[in-house]
């Protein structure tokens, strides 16, 4: 790649990206839906516990494999070995397929609110048919590499960091001038309760508070190289840990938290605090919709390239078709991402045709997210572990802790995350052999075809090898 074209990314265009794809505020809504004011110790407790340790693993593996193009295979591969690299990476790559397909409503309804003032309720198809238009839009810009994306996640941090300072700003003022919160903040509404159900909900706030990974997609387009990425990605890790907890804190300040919804959630809190302020609630609307619209749209992007840079730029040569992971000068690889694209416009397609509303149509995304949302992270986890137990000699400028402080804090996460994701698979209340066919069984299946594939390709290398040997020998 030509130097022309790579390395352009400044910090804060670094720090922009990481904070577009980790970042969203639709969470903050999500898990007070689910938990209420006790999503705020819990926020900070992920980001204490799990997403500022996961932070400096990713710092740790990104300083031993400085030569990197996008991060994952290579961290997996010396401590894992070659197929369970390929694994890890591939299931990073497919668990984004389902979470696209929750994603591009909730951006057809931020547009909605930013033309219109209200969310307009689409039929299952047609939401469809705009995912598909979207989901295309962003595939083509990301395509486009780094620089386009940097500038394009400036413009997204900007917006988001100004509409988070507005409202926890004028929650404050509120409170400051004897506003009583709709729902008190007091230390029993904020003290979580510890069952089944609140365990599993904690798989998708450790989920939120993911990403970090992402934006290692982009280490050789940083200026500074792996050095200025650590530094950056460590201030994103704790200023996004505070922001998701302060947020959560205030989010009922004006609106109860059963008078929220998953798709307009954002919306309603501003509209709430329009109203108490005397603002029209209409215009409040509109512009919290379009700040929104082009945020999630923008962190879509960042997701649409990144997991197809982790699965298919590093793999070895030959797993695919050599077009498929052929990158262009931007370091991407365009038909691995245009395939991407047909994936989730099939399945697009058989949900829209096979839901009977859009919520139940997210539902079905959200759940088949749910078993697998969590391994890729395990998978760095335990790469990890065995990293710092068979290869702490690995020349690298940063290290967390000690070889014992490294293990033990990577094997604290672990347990956390297997018993979380457990409850996430599983829920109260559904059918477990229904939860088990989906979340289960079906990762199975996509994680053995994914094996079989890595194992057959392997033989066959491994038999050329032999030829190619023999061949000089004779």
């Amino acid at each position: 790649m030509s130097e022309s074209v790579r390395g352009k990314l400044g910090k804060f265009a670094l720090l922009s990206m990481t904070f577009a794809a980790v970042f969203n505020v639709r969470n903050i809504v999500n898990n007070n839906i689910e938990l209420g004011l006790s999503s705020a110790p819990i926020f900070l407790l992920a980001t204490l516990i799990y997403f500022i340790p996961f932070v400096f693993i990713i710092a740790e593996f990104v300083s031993a494999n400085k030569n990197s193009e996008s991060g994952m295979y290579d961290w997996l591969k010396q401590p894992l070995g070659s197929k369970a690299a390929y694994l890890g990476s591939f299931l990073y790559w497919f668990v984004n397929l389902f979470w696209f397909v929750s994603l591009l409503p909730n951006v057809i309804a931020y547009a909605s609110y930013a033309m219109l003032g209200y969310e307009y309720a689409f039929s299952p198809i047609v939401t469809s048919a705009i995912s598909i238009g979207l989901f295309a839009a962003a595939t083509h810009i990301s395509t486009k590499g780094a620089s386009w994306l940097g500038k394009i996640a400036e413009i997204v941090a900007y917006g988001v960091f100004a509409l988070f300072a507005v409202y926890v700003i004028g929650a404050m003022m509120a409170l400051g001038g004897n506003h009583e919160p709709v729902e008190p903040i007091t230390l029993e509404a904020m003290t979580p309760t510890i069952n089944w159900a609140t365990l599993g909900i904690m798989c998708w706030i450790f989920q939120a508070a993911g990403g970090a990974e992402t934006a290692a997609a982009y280490l050789n387009d940083v200026k500074g190289g792996h050095k200025s990425f650590i530094k950056v990605i460590i201030s994103a890790g704790i200023a996004i840990g505070i922001m998701y907890a302060v947020g959560s804190l205030l989010v009922n300040v004006f609106v109860a938290r059963d008078e929220l919804t998953y798709a307009g959630g954002m919306v309603e809190i501003f509209t709430g605090m329009a109203n108490y302020f005397d603002i029209s609630q209409s215009l409040t609307g509109r512009f919290v919709g379009i700040i929104l619209f082009v945020a999630m749209f923008g962190s879509m992007m960042m997701w649409t390239a990144a997991p197809v840079k982790i699965h298919f730029s590093e793999i070895p040569k030959g797993v695919y078709g050599e077009k498929t992971t052929e990158l262009n000068e931007h370091g991407v690889p365009v038909r691995a991402a245009w395939w991407q694209f047909a994936f989730v416009f099939l399945m697009l397609v058989v949900n829209g045709f096979g839901s009977e509303s859009v919520q139940d149509m997210m539902n079905t995304a959200i759940n088949l997210t749910a078993g697998t949302a969590m391994l890729p992270p395990i998978f760095i986890m335990v790469a990890y572990f065995v990293f710092r137990l068979k290869h702490d000699d690995t020349p690298r400028d940063f290290r967390m802790g000690t070889r014992v402080q490294g293990m033990s804090v990577v094997s604290v996460l672990i347990g956390i995350f297997v018993v979380s994701m457990t409850a996430s698979a599983f829920p109260t209340g559904v059918d477990l052999m229904q939860a088990f066919f989906v979340n289960v069984f079906m990762t199975a299946v996509f994680s053995a075809i994914a094996w079989w594939w890595i194992s057959r390709f392997e033989k066959k290398q491994a038999g050329k090898d032999a030829k190619l040997e023999a061949a000089k020998q004779s």
